[in-house]
């Protein structure tokens, strides 16, 4: 987003607080949405992954309130304005979209800092249900807009541990760190190459454009949703592996030592699956640190490529749209390509030379029209700034 663009984003929301609750905000910051490279479910795992921030951004005007209530409303989905009582809220009693909202509040009154209530108008263009993390990106702005309006002065990963705290416990969604992190923490032009476990960071530059290639994200329309039930299954799965193997998380298991960690595990198939999945996973993303690091860009395709065939035939998250997006990108020349985010529908990530790009779109395009799918939606990724006040 432009500066331009962000200043006539941040107006509009505005104006429409101004609308609402018959005042100017205090304040209007924007938080986005994260596209990651690679590193796909192993930050529940304290693994490692290599996200960026998109363009694509929730913007939220923001007011302070003294009197513990809570006036929520979006842009982005029909209806009044709702009002809580910030006494009121408790996990999981909410089922809408104020629930991602709610629970920051909620996660920040648990941690002990006195948040007294907020009027806040949202508006987002992150995608929902693209994988896209647009849940984190509401969390995120609303955390950044209540960290500021307060004065509680956290940091940029403690605001990201407290928003996956809402989602985990408030919204009953089991998600990782990455999402939050992402949001929170990314700058223009790089990617960021995170440990959940102590949440060390590196800034690593990524910029595509300056070497001929692009990133492009195709949204396959298909809707996910972590919460029903198939992405807690992973993670327990995962858990259960960490608990036979004797460690902490499937983190501790050396790539080095994986075939006698797998034969360790007997019999427990599925289980031998995700930990697979887990280790070789960790050992990818430390190889795309390095090739980027030395400059060697084109290099990891492959290594994209192996990581959509792990989430397909270890993880089992892949569904016929992704894999359609990978196979028709890849013989139409792309340099590698893997779904990303949760699974089960969402997008898929193509990297191509800049020449190939509008030959890969309109293949891939072609291919879901000869399936009968929904029409993809297909835009460049560029890495883009985290969280911000806008004004």
């Amino acid at each position: 987003m432009s500066e331009a663009v962000a200043d006539t984003v941040a107006e509009a929301v505005a104006e429409r607080f101004t609308e609402l609750y018959g005042a100017e905000p205090h304040g209007v910051w924007a938080a986005p949405g994260r596209v990651n490279l690679i590193g796909e479910h192993t930050d529940y795992n304290d693994g490692f992954v290599m996200p960026f921030a998109l363009p694509h951004k929730a913007v939220a005007a923001v007011s302070r309130r003294e009197d513990g209530v809570l006036r929520l409303h979006s842009a982005d989905v029909e209806g009044g304005v709702s009002e809580l009582r910030l006494d009121d809220l408790s996990p999981e009693s909410d089922k809408n979209w104020t629930a991602y909202p709610a629970g920051v509040v909620w996660a920040l009154r648990e941690a002990g800092h006195a948040v007294t209530g907020a009027d806040i108008h949202l508006s987002s263009t992150v995608p929902s249900g693209a994988g896209l993390s647009s849940s984190a990106a509401l969390e995120v702005v609303v955390a950044l807009a209540l960290n500021e309006l307060f004065s509680l002065n956290l940091r940029g990963w403690q605001l990201a541990r407290l928003c996956q705290r809402a989602e985990n416990v408030y919204v009953g969604a089991p998600v990782g760190i990455m999402d939050q992190t992402a949001s929170a923490c990314c700058e223009a032009g790089h990617a960021l190459f995170l440990d959940t476990r102590d949440l060390s960071q590196r800034q690593i530059p990524f910029d595509l454009a300056a070497e001929g290639m692009r990133l492009l994200v195709v949204d396959t329309q298909v809707k996910h949703s972590h919460s029903e039930g198939e992405y807690g299954k992973r993670r327990a799965g995962c858990e259960k592996g960490a608990a036979l193997l004797g460690v902490d998380a499937l983190r501790d298991v050396p790539y080095a030592e994986l075939d006698a960690a797998l034969a360790r595990l007997g019999d427990e198939e599925e289980v031998r699956r995700l930990v697979r999945h887990i280790v070789t996973e960790n050992e990818r993303v430390e190889r795309v640190v390095s090739l980027l690091e030395s400059g060697d860009t084109r290099a990891i395709g492959p290594i994209l490529i192996e990581g959509h065939a792990s989430l397909r035939d270890d993880f089992r998250i892949s569904c016929p749209e992704l894999d359609l997006v990978v196979d028709t990108a890849l013989t139409s020349g792309a340099l590698g390509a893997r779904m990303t985010g949760g699974g089960f529908g969402g997008s898929a990530i193509v990297l191509a030379e800049e020449t190939d790009v509008d030959p890969i779109t309109k293949a891939v395009q072609e291919a879901f029209t000869a399936a009968g799918f929904t029409s993809p939606r297909v835009f460049e990724a560029v890495p883009s700034a985290g969280a911000r006040r806008l004004r």
